[in-house]
């Protein structure tokens, strides 16, 4: 079940990277509409949901979704509202917010993983 799992997440993670490649090397290809919206759709999802790591799946899922959606709609508007429309900024702006929440992740469950080590050599 894990590997399968790990198999699904790294085909994920692929067509997501390949959705942004796609997007900032401007490459021609039937694939193009739907990695793109792949990866403006899961990049800021993932992210929150690793961040709500020890909450409901269902609940960190649904979470994620909204977080998604509502990112790309503030994106969108900021860049309509100050005439800045640039679908390859969009893409790279998301990539940089969600390269940012994984940052935040990481540094949480690190400094989270040092404290119960703390305590298990304190006993």
């Amino acid at each position: 079940m894990l590997s399968k799992r790990r198999v699904l997440t790294g085909a994920l993670a692929l067509a997501c990277v390949a959705g942004a490649v796609i997007a900032l090397a401007d490459i021609e290809t039937p694939l193009r509409p739907f990695l793109i919206s792949l990866f403006l759709l899961v990049v800021p999802g993932a992210a929150v949901v690793g961040l709500l790591r020890d909450r409901d799946p269902l609940a960190a899922l649904s979470v994620g979704a909204a977080a998604s959606l509502v990112l790309n709609v503030l994106l969108a508007q900021a860049m309509l509202l100050f005439d800045a429309w640039s679908p390859r900024a969009g893409v790279a702006t998301v990539a940089v917010l969600g390269g940012f929440m994984y940052v935040l992740r990481v540094l949480y469950r690190g400094n989270k993983n040092m404290q119960t080590e703390q305590g298990a050599r304190s006993r």
